[in-house]
């Protein structure tokens, strides 16, 4: 029986047996995971997305933000909140609250922060979401659908992996609390949230270049290099393009990784339980895994990179 018809057709504890029964690891030697249609989560993530696969129904003009972990997720969340919710300066809502809280991401659910999940299923029109779940998992009236448009962040995974180390440590608030070398290992198994990680971009990649007027495909490098091509490119596929420079450039300022860094209310407290804003905004740059990276990790992982990316026509 498909994992939809298990959360249609029998009730909340049935599909929490279900989620029971999936094969789980250790993330860390820390974090319990399960792994369901191939991919690594929280049993409570799971739950919350068996629902939005099974039950959310697109409209024409949604827009779905998407990522693995730490690849430019909240970066990306605040220029198309700008782009999208307006960009007069009374309406500069990114003052207001962290980008995590105009851009939910949906399969987060009720038990990691206080948004209620249900809130998705009815925001007005335009809706303007996120998720970290793979491409196979999405709801089919969103891959089905022409009109609902996707844009997806990839990062370097030597990057992506030192910000996801730094993150989890962040949260326990204890150093080293997952050791390096463990995440490594983790990371090259597949074995972390929403992994495996080259299989996750690689989906998304291949549905690009079959739709790209569907799905947009950004890389991280490519904002930080120049982020005025990529703004503008953002905001063509999203039908609101720039009339003039001069609004080009306060999104630009707006978005800034140093401005939202700067920002009060990106500074201090938690939207996610036990998760401080401030953990969503370190350094951002390229190339930091250099600084922690030992040369045998380094190695193993560029060999695994090349053998997933091999005849894909993506580097990362």
């Amino acid at each position: 029986m498909s994992c939809d018809k298990e959360l249609t057709l029998h009730n909340e504890g049935d599909i929490e047996k279900f989620i029971e029964q999936l094969p789980s690891a250790l993330f860390g030697d820390k974090i319990e995971l399960c792994q369901w249609e191939g991919v690594w989560c929280w049993p409570t993530t799971i739950k919350a997305a068996m629902k939005f696969k099974a039950t959310f129904k697109t409209d024409p003009n949604d827009v779905l933000l998407a990522s693995a972990m730490k690849t430019g997720t909240t970066w990306l969340k605040a220029i198309c909140v700008c782009i999208m919710r307006g960009n007069k300066e009374e309406e500069d809502l990114l003052i207001k609250d962290i980008p995590h809280f105009h851009v939910p991401t949906i399969e987060i659910g009720n038990s990691f922060t206080n948004i209620p999940i249900d809130h998705l299923y009815t925001m007005p029109s335009p809706r303007l979401f996120h998720t970290h779940l793979p491409y196979r998992v999405l709801p089919d009236s969103i891959k089905n659908s022409d009109n609902c448009k996707i844009i997806y962040i990839a990062r370097n995974p030597m990057d992506t992996l030192i910000s996801m180390w730094h993150f989890f440590n962040n949260m326990k608030r204890v150093e080293n609390f997952f050791p390096l070398e463990k995440v490594v290992e983790c990371f090259c198994n597949g074995v972390h949230p929403y992994g495996p990680f080259f299989e996750h971009v690689l989906e998304y990649w291949e549905e690009s270049k079959q739709r790209p007027q569907k799905i947009l495909f950004l890389k991280y490098e490519d904002l930080k290099i120049d982020p005025k091509k990529e703004v503008e490119k953002i905001a063509l596929f999203l039908g609101k393009p720039f009339g003039n420079e001069e609004d080009l450039e306060k999104v630009l300022w707006r978005c800034s990784l140093e401005r939202l860094k700067s920002l009060e209310v990106n500074k201090s407290g938690s939207l996610l339980t036990n998760v401080p804003n401030s953990s969503f905004f370190r350094k951002g740059v390229v190339g930091d895994w250099k600084n922690y990276l030992t040369p045998e990790m380094e190695e193993k992982l560029e060999k695994i990179t090349s053998m997933k990316l091999q005849g894909s026509g993506l580097e990362l």
